[in-house]
Order: C-alpha cells, then structure tokens, then sequence
C-alpha cells in the first residue's frame, strides 16, 4: 500500500539531490518561512516589543541564518572544496577583500566572549548613546538615547554599528543607568556676590524633592557599588562652587535619581535656586547699578 507513495518521495529526493540549486532554493524558502512564523508569533499583536520578546526575536534570526548557513554549506561542501582549491592563488586577495566582513564577525565573537553587553542593555559607543535591540554577526542595533544633553529620553533614531567598531571603539555599558542616574548641571552667575549662605537652603529644598525615593536610592546605590566593587560617590545631592577664566561663578549640582525623573528634578531645582538668587541679590545689583549710573 505504501510502495508507491515512498518510491514517489524517493523520487522527489532524488531529483532534489541532483539538482542542488532547486534544493537550495528550498531550503532558504522553508527557513524564511519558519522564521516569519516563530517570529510573527513571539510578536504577538503587542504595540510595543518587551525585552524578552526582542531577546527571542533576535536569538530566531540568528538561528534561522546559523542552520541555514550550515545546511547550505553541507549541501554544496564538494562544490565549495572544489572552488576552495581553484581559489588557492587568490587566497590573499580575498582575504583582503573581505577584510571588514572579517573585523565584523571577530568583533561579534569578541562581544560574545566577553560579555560586555546584551539586548536591553544601554550602551554608549564613542559619541553614540542607545538601547541594544538587536546584534547579529555583522552589527549592532541600538536605540538612540539623548544621554549627552541630560534628558534620558529616546530619539526616534535607530542607528546600526558594525561590529568592527568594537576594535577600535571602546564599548561603555551603562545598564545601571536605566533605573537611577548620577545627575549633574550647572547654574552660572555673572555678579560678585557670596553665594554659599544658599547652599544649606538649597540642599535642604533639594532633600524636600527626593525624599520620595531617596531610601531606594541610597540601597540601588549600595547595591552598584558591590556589583561594581568600586567606591561610588554615594546617594545624597552634592553642590559645590567654581569659577571660570572670566570671573564668573559657577554652582555645580549632583544627584542621584530616577533617570525618568532627572530632567524634572533640574528644572526645580533651578527654579528654587533663581527664586532664592532674586529674593537676595537682584535687589542689591539693581541699587548698585542705578549708583553707578546716578548722574553728578
């Protein structure tokens, strides 16, 4: 009864067998389509990718392309010896050639050995700042993040890095910083005045600020500090005063925080200093400068 069902597929495997290119075309086909199907259903109808799910949506396309790289290699290894050896005397320039591909896989295996970072993770590149979504053998995909003006927010830009970069770049996994942030900015006043009188007042407005979070903070900060081994600067606002080459006065600030409520903190905290700066000082410039100009 099944005799001349498996003499047809004997048939069909054959055929692919002699004919490499028509199975070649087979197996890519039936892999994209597992692919898009695994992937469609590790999406889900989600608006927006969970770190896990891009976790597993990654680790399917390098899976996918893994199994279909070998089979494809298994499939046409006596092709690919007999091309191999024909290729001998140009070995060298292909290897030049294919310099950056090299570079590019090296780089993955480095990242991979080394643990520097994964999906999730935020990293900073050279002048580069973002979320790592996706890496494969070739690059790294990474979702801006604006860390260089202090606002922690995401751009929009999604921005691919070869992997070759990690050579030469060095990689800054700053993971830790998607929780709690070290947060510093500057106020600059151009009068002479004596501003340390305001440093108590301020820190006590600033403590009125963080005291929501400011237990969470000090164990997330005691928790980096064992993880990282090092001696951080701790939980609790710091200000201090510096001048510039011009003889302005600058008024440092520095606190940690949750990152997502870093660039509200600074705006109040820079309200209460200018509130405190006007209520004490303005009044006193003003006079000073209708003196000077008062005429005789």
């Amino acid at each position: 009864m099944w005799d001349p069902f498996l003499d047809k597929i004997e048939l069909v495997i054959m055929y692919l067998l002699t004919h490499k290119l028509l199975l070649s075309l087979c197996v890519i086909l039936l892999v994209i389509v597992i692919r898009r199907v695994t992937i469609t259903r590790i999406r889900g109808e989600a608006n927006f990718l969970s770190e896990d799910q891009r976790k597993w949506i990654s680790r399917t396309k390098n899976g996918a392309f893994t199994l279909l790289l070998l089979t494809l290699f298994l499939l046409w290894e006596s092709e690919i010896s007999k091309f191999a050896l024909s290729l001998t005397a140009i070995a060298v320039a292909l290897v030049v050639a294919s310099k950056e591909i090299i570079l590019c896989i090296t780089g993955s295996l480095q990242r991979a050995s080394s643990r520097s970072f994964r999906i999730g993770d935020w990293i900073e590149v050279g002048p580069v700042c973002g979320e790592v979504i996706e890496h494969n053998l070739m690059a790294t995909v990474i979702q801006e993040i604006a860390l260089q003006q202090g606002q922690y927010h995401y751009t929009g830009k999604t921005i691919t890095l070869p992997n070759s970069m990690f050579f030469t770049v060095a990689v800054k996994n700053l993971n830790f910083m998607k929780r709690y942030v070290y947060h510093g900015f500057t106020v600059t006043i151009k009068e002479t005045v004596n501003l340390y009188p305001m440093v108590p007042v301020l820190l006590d407005k600033i403590d009125e600020h963080i005291a929501d979070f400011i237990d969470i903070a000090r164990r997330y900060n005691h928790m980096i500090e064992r993880h990282a081994g090092v001696d951080l600067p701790g939980s609790d606002p710091h200000i201090h005063i510096t001048t510039t080459a011009t003889g302005e006065q600058q008024v440092h600030f520095k606190l940690f925080c949750p990152t997502v409520q870093a660039a509200e903190l600074e705006a109040r905290i820079r309200e209460d200093f200018m509130t405190l700066y006007c209520e004490q000082y303005l009044p006193v410039a003003a006079k000073n400068v209708e003196l000077a100009y008062q005429p005789a």
